[in-house]
């Protein structure tokens, strides 16, 4: 996680941090989600990164100068939230298209393609509103008050 951390604060795509290190693309993905990579790969990354390899296996980085801030993190995890919606919106559009034509090639006189249109379009809205928080049922302050509920003190 601080190699993507790292690679995001020098406005990096994985495509170019793996062109300055030498590494493959496929890698640094790897190594973002978390998988441990190789001493060699950790030189590579620390030499470009100018940071020790301890620092890297440590998984955090000691100069809060090249510490991403909650906010940032959070921005990210939004972004994230919103790419992963559209992708299944994109699915559901061909996917659903797909059907629908074979449907209409193979059984025209029984539209069975409405129920899954029905079934995943209920999802795709659940998405939806849970990825753009059109209601704020579980928002953090609810989070917090729970917390401190449980704890029985002011966080």
């Amino acid at each position: 996680m601080i190699v993507r951390k790292l690679r995001l604060q020098k406005s990096w795509s994985q495509e170019k941090l793996a062109e300055l290190t030498g590494l493959s693309t496929r890698t640094i993905q790897r190594i973002e989600r978390g998988h441990k990579p190789s001493l060699e790969s950790l030189k590579l990354l620390s030499d470009v990164f100018d940071v020790d390899v301890a620092t890297l296996q440590q998984g955090e980085v000691m100069d809060d100068s090249k510490v991403l801030h909650t906010d940032e993190e959070s921005a990210i995890a939004y972004v994230r939230d919103i790419k992963g919606f559209y992708t299944h919106l994109i699915k559901y559009a061909i996917v659903v298209t797909g059907l629908l034509i074979f449907n209409l090639i193979k059984s025209p006189e029984t539209m069975w393609v409405y129920w899954v249109i029905f079934g995943w379009g209920i999802g795709i809205v659940a998405h939806a509103l849970n990825v753009f928080e059109v209601f704020h049922f579980f928002s953090p302050e609810w989070e917090k008050k729970q917390i401190e509920k449980r704890l029985g003190k002011k966080l």
